[in-house]
C-alpha cells in the first residue's frame, strides 16, 4: 500500500468500522458550540443531539454537555437536529477537520 492510498472497509463492514477509516486534522479550538449548558439541563430531558450525531461528539456528563469535535463527521445534523437549536456549529478553519480523500 503506497503512503497515499487509503485503507477500505471491507464488504458489509458495519457503520463503526467505516468510521473508523476516517480521518481527522484537529484544530485546538472547537468549531462546535452547546450555546445554553442550561437549556441542556432543563428542557431536554432526552439529549437527543447525544443519539442524532454519527460521530458520537455529544456526551452528557452530569451537569454538562461534552463536545468531542476533533472527530465531527462535519455532516451538519446537530445544526438541523438540536429542538432547541442550542447548538452552533461553524466549518473548522481551512486545513482543520476531517481529510476527504476523492479517487
Amino acid at each position: 500500500m503506497s503512503s497515499d492510498s487509503q485503507p477500505v472497509p471491507s464488504k458489509g463492514a458495519n457503520i463503526e468500522e467505516k468510521q473508523y477509516l476516517l480521518r481527522f486534522n484537529a484544530d485546538t479550538q472547537s468549531h462546535l458550540h452547546v450555546m445554553d449548558t442550561e437549556v441542556c439541563m432543563t428542557s431536554c430531558p432526552d439529549k437527543i443531539c447525544t443519539i442524532f450525531c454519527p460521530a458520537e461528539v455529544y456526551k452528557w456528563e452530569e451537569i454538562r454537555m461534552h463536545v468531542g469535535y476533533e472527530g465531527c463527521h462535519e455532516c451538519g445534523s446537530c445544526r438541523i437536529g438540536c429542538p432547541h437549536q442550542n447548538i452552533k456549529w461553524v466549518y473548522p478553519k481551512g486545513g482543520h477537520g476531517i481529510v476527504f480523500r476523492l479517487g
